[in-house]
C-alpha cells in the first residue's frame, strides 16, 4: 500500500517505530499531489519549504506528531495565503495562526496546503470558488460537494491524510458523503472559531475530514476546547474521543426521523441508508422512529439567518485595509462599489443582497426575527427526540454527486442539496458522515454517506456509534482509482 493511502493512525505507528520519518511522509504526499492534483484541483496553494521546516523538527511522540494536515482556505495560518477562494482577498497573507492551527502545531501536526472551497464558504459544490473548480475523485466530471469540497477531495484522493474544513449548513458532512470520506461537524462552541473567516457566526463550526472515524477523533482531541479568544467557545472539559472507540452498541437507541426519508431522495441512497440501519440493528442498536416536525422550515430559516449574518460579516471587505482594490476610482462610494463588484462572485453577491434585505427596516421582524423563532422550534425538535434516543440516523445528502455545471442556473435546487444537514447547524448539535455504500450513475460508482447526529457536546458517543458501523463494514476501504 502506498504511504499516502494510510490513515493517520497507521502513519503514526510507522513514524514511532522509525520505519519512516516526517520528512519522508511529507515528500511522499508532495509526490502524490503532483501526480493527482492537476486532475482534482483540490489545492489552491502549498508551501513545501515551510512544511519541511516543521517536519525536520517534528516530535513523533506527540498525538499528531509529524502528520501533515490540509487546511481549508478560510482558516488563518501565519504567513500563508487566506483568500477564502475569493478575488477580493487575492494576495492576502495571514499575520497570525487561528486557534485550531496553534492547537494542531502543539499536537505535532504540520499544517500543509490551502484547499479550495466555495467563495467565503457559500455553496454546495465548490463551483463558486473564485479561483478554480474542484473535481470529485470518483468522477472528474462531477462536483465534490461544498463548501469544503477541496478538503474532502484531497482526503478521498489520498492527497492528504486528513484536512480541516468548516461547516455552516453541511459544508463538512455533505462533501464527505459525496467524496466517500469521514467528516465531523462538532457541537457549536466545541472548537474555537478564532481565526476562521466568518460567514454566519452563529452557525459556523470548524471540524475534521479523515479517512477513518478514528482519525477524525484524533484531530478533534487536538483542536477541541475552550478558547478565551472566542466568546462563543464553551468552557467544557475535553474527553479523549478515542477512548470509547471499539465499544459495543448494546443499549444504544438510534432515532430514524420520518421527515428525512421523503419522496425525492435518490432510491439508491435510500436503499443504502436503510441497509445501514438494518446493519446497526445486527450490531445491537435499537431503532426508534422519531419526528422532527419543523424540518420543512429548515432551508428557509437557514437562508434568512445565514445571509443576514453574511451581510454583516462581509461588510469588512471594502478594499481599504487589505485585499483587492479597484483602480481609477472617482470617490469613496465608487471605490466601495467597484471593489466589491470586481472582488465578489455572483453567489456571494446574491447572499449579501438577500441578507441586507431581510435585515432592512420594515422587513427585520417579518423575516429575520421570525426565522430566529422558528430556529428555536427546530432546536426543540432535536431536544425532544434526544429524550428517547442517543443519536439520530439519516442520509447525509438526498442524491449522489451531480455533474459540474448542472445547477449553476438553478440556485434553489443547489440550496436543497443541504436539506438533511442544515438543521444540525441551526440546532447547534454535532453530526458526522461516514461512507455507507455506492450509487451507480452513468456506469460510475459514486459514494453514499450515512449521517449520524448527536446530542450537544456528545461527540464521544457519536464517534463510538460511527466507528462501530465503519469497522464492521468495508465501505471506507474502497478508494477512487487513478
Amino acid at each position: 500500500m502506498e504511504l499516502t493511502a494510510l490513515s493517520i493512525a497507521e502513519v503514526q505507528a510507522r513514524l514511532r517505530s522509525k520505519e519512516i520519518t516526517p520528512l519522508e511522509v511529507l515528500e511522499s504526499l508532495e509526490t502524490r499531489i503532483a501526480q493527482v492534483d492537476p486532475s482534482i484541483h483540490g489545492y489552491l496553494s502549498r508551501d513545501i519549504d515551510a512544511a519541511r521546516a516543521l517536519a525536520r523538527t517534528a516530535d513523533v511522540s506527540l498525538p499528531l506528531g509529524g502528520v501533515p494536515i490540509a487546511i481549508k482556505d478560510v482558516i488563518n495560518v501565519k504567513g500563508e495565503p487566506c483568500t477564502c477562494a475569493s478575488k477580493i482577498l487575492q494576495g492576502f497573507r495571514s499575520p497570525y495562526d487561528a486557534t485550531v492551527i496553534q492547537k494542531l502545531k502543539s499536537a505535532g501536526a504540520i499544517p500543509f496546503g490551502r484547499t479550495n472551497m466555495d467563495e467565503f464558504a457559500m455553496g454546495s459544490s465548490t463551483e463558486n470558488s473564485g479561483v478554480i473548480t474542484t473535481s470529485n475523485p470518483w468522477d472528474l466530471t462531477r462536483i465534490p460537494g461544498g463548501s469544503s469540497g477541496g478538503s474532502a477531495a484531497v482526503v478521498a484522493a489520498d492527497e492528504a491524510f486528513a484536512a480541516l474544513g468548516s461547516d455552516t449548513g453541511g459544508s463538512i458532512r455533505q462533501p464527505a458523503a459525496l467524496c466517500g470520506c469521514v467528516g465531523l461537524k462538532p457541537t457549536y462552541g466545541r472548537v474555537s472559531r478564532f481565526g476562521l473567516v466568518a460567514f454566519a457566526s452563529s452557525l459556523d463550526q470548524i471540524g475534521p475530514f479523515g479517512k477513518t472515524v478514528r482519525d477524525t477523533a484524533l484531530i478533534l482531541n487536538a483542536i477541541a476546547g475552550h478558547d478565551p479568544m472566542d466568546s462563543t467557545s464553551l468552557a467544557s472539559e475535553v474527553p479523549d474521543y478515542t477512548a470509547a472507540l471499539g465499544a459495543d452498541l448494546k443499549g444504544i437507541r438510534l432515532g430514524m426521523p420520518r421527515e428525512y426519508f421523503i419522496e425525492g431522495i435518490d432510491p439508491q441512497i435510500d436503499r443504502a441508508v436503510r441497509a445501514a440501519i438494518t446493519h446497526y440493528e445486527s450490531l445491537g442498536a435499537e431503532i426508534i422512529e422519531v419526528s422532527l416536525p419543523n424540518t420543512e422550515y429548515a432551508v428557509g430559516v437557514y437562508y434568512i439567518i445565514a445571509t443576514a449574518e453574511a451581510s454583516a460579516n462581509l461588510a469588512r471587505f471594502d478594499g481599504v485595509r487589505y485585499g483587492h482594490r479597484a483602480d481609477n476610482v472617482t470617490g469613496l462610494l465608487d471605490h466601495y462599489g467597484r471593489t466589491r463588484e470586481e472582488g465578489f462572485g455572483p453567489e456571494v453577491k446574491r447572499r449579501i443582497i438577500l441578507g441586507t434585505y431581510v435585515l432592512s427596516s420594515g422587513y427585520y421582524d417579518a423575516y429575520y426575527l421570525r426565522a430566529q423563532k422558528v430556529r428555536t422550534l427546530i432546536r426543540n425538535d432535536f431536544n425532544s427526540a434526544f429524550e428517547s434516543v442517543d443519536a439520530i440516523i439519516c442520509p447525509t445528502s438526498p442524491e449522489p454527486a451531480w455533474k459540474i455545471g448542472d445547477r449553476n442556473d438553478d440556485p434553489l435546487r443547489m440550496y436543497l442539496a443541504d436539506i438533511f444537514t442544515i438543521a444540525t447547524n441551526l440546532a447547534g448539535i454535532c453530526g458526522i458522515s461516514v461512507p455507507c455504500g455506492f450509487a451507480t450513475v452513468d456506469g460510475r460508482q459514486l459514494p453514499v454517506g450515512l449521517q449520524l447526529l448527536g446530542k450537544p457536546m456528545d461527540e464521544a458517543n457519536l464517534l463510538k456509534i460511527a466507528h462501530a458501523y465503519e469497522q464492521s463494514t468495508d465501505w471506507h476501504k474502497v478508494r477512487p482509482q487513478f
